[in-house]
């Protein structure tokens, strides 16, 4: 079992804006791009990358979507108090 996932992340303010987030790299946007232009977070600067993180780190809702799915996967929207999510698993170990 991973005790650390790598991930990236878009966050929005709406589920619709999250949902619109998914449609854009489902139909092909590169994740980086679409974070680095829509994320409200300042990891958006970064493509979206949170770099690593272990169990406690995040905020549940976050933390338990990005333990449970492999890498490379997108998932989405997730809510969490801050927003709505669109997170990308990018490593874990």
């Amino acid at each position: 079992m991973a005790t650390q996932v790598r991930a990236s992340h878009i966050l929005v303010k709406t589920e619709a804006d999250a949902q619109r987030m998914m449609k854009r790299i489902t139909d092909g946007e590169d994740f980086a791009a679409v974070a680095k232009r829509f994320s409200s977070c300042p990891s958006g600067k970064n493509g979206g990358d949170l770099g690593w993180f272990g169990k406690g780190q995040m905020v549940p809702e976050f933390e338990q979507v990005a333990f449970e799915n492999e890498p490379g996967k997108v998932v989405g929207p997730v809510k969490t108090q801050f927003g709505y999510h669109v997170i990308k698993v990018t490593g874990k170990k």
